[in-house]
């Protein structure tokens, strides 16, 4: 089983999703560290501001605009980071959408989206990413999930079945990767105040910043764990909740976000 634990002076740091949120946070901290960051997002201008904010840092961002369902693109990013700095040492697969779903207005655009970002988006960086840490002997890998992955939640049922995904993905995977150096690791947010989740329609407990999810994610990289999950007074209630019974987790869930008393969606 591999410990690795990536250092500055093991290579460069890779973050998809980092124009804002969780990923712009831990790009910022990455760099604080002293990693040479290769920051991923659509948003070219985005992106060239958050590498104007590492000017005074330990270590610097660079700006690697590229779409996650692309895979030539991700190809190309993981090609450079190997080819200008010391190797590629730490892949944050962070880049994700939240469409809610509503059962009374199904859409099959909603899913297609949210599996194209979160799911194949991820594989497409994945895969070119492992084969560099392959060739390396070397290399550490963490997927950003949820714990909406651990079981449905209301307008979940599209970004769920994606992070539920990604949590199997990760566990499988890290039978053959501890094989050759490669570590792997979950990370499984509770609910943090982003973009994707400003229009949530139920309330959300135990609410984080993404600069107080960075410091998680940052502090669990260095850690021995597999899963990285906070704030754990949460999320370890809601792993809880998936030993009952099914009608005792639908009761709660219901109880919990006052779903059943909401109208349905007509449009």
């Amino acid at each position: 089983m591999t410990t690795f634990t990536a250092t500055p002076a093991d290579g460069s740091a890779w973050v998809t999703g980092a124009s804002s949120g969780i990923g712009k946070a831990l790009a910022l901290d990455l760099a604080g560290e002293g990693f040479t960051v290769y920051a991923t997002a659509r948003s070219e201008e985005a992106l060239a501001e958050l590498a104007a904010l590492s000017d005074k840092l330990k270590g610097r961002i660079i700006a690697t605009p590229g779409d996650v369902t692309n895979a030539k693109a991700m190809a190309e990013i993981t090609g450079r980071i190997a080819s200008e700095g010391n190797g590629l040492a730490l892949a944050v697969f962070n880049a994700g959408v939240y469409l809610p779903v509503h059962g009374e207005t199904l859409k099959v655009d909603d899913f297609e989206k949210t599996f194209a970002v979160n799911l194949s988006g991820v594989v497409k960086g994945l895969v070119p990413a492992i084969e560099r840490m392959k060739a390396r002997g070397r290399g550490q890998i963490a997927i950003v999930s949820s714990v909406t992955g651990y079981g449905g939640m209301p307008t979940s049922a599209a970004y769920g079945a994606t992070k539920a995904a990604l949590i199997n993905m990760a566990e499988s995977l890290k039978f053959d990767l501890d094989k050759f150096g490669v570590r792997i690791q979950v990370i499984n947010p509770g609910f943090v105040d982003t973009p994707a989740t400003a229009d949530n329609a139920f309330e959300m407990p135990a609410l984080i910043t993404p600069g107080q999810a960075a410091k998680r994610i940052a502090q669990g990289l260095k850690s021995g764990a597999f899963e990285i999950t906070f704030p754990r007074r949460f999320t370890y209630v809601l792993k809880a909740l998936q030993l009952l019974p099914y009608p005792a987790y639908f009761w709660l869930m219901n109880a919990a976000t006052g779903w059943k008393k909401r109208p349905l969606e007509t449009g």
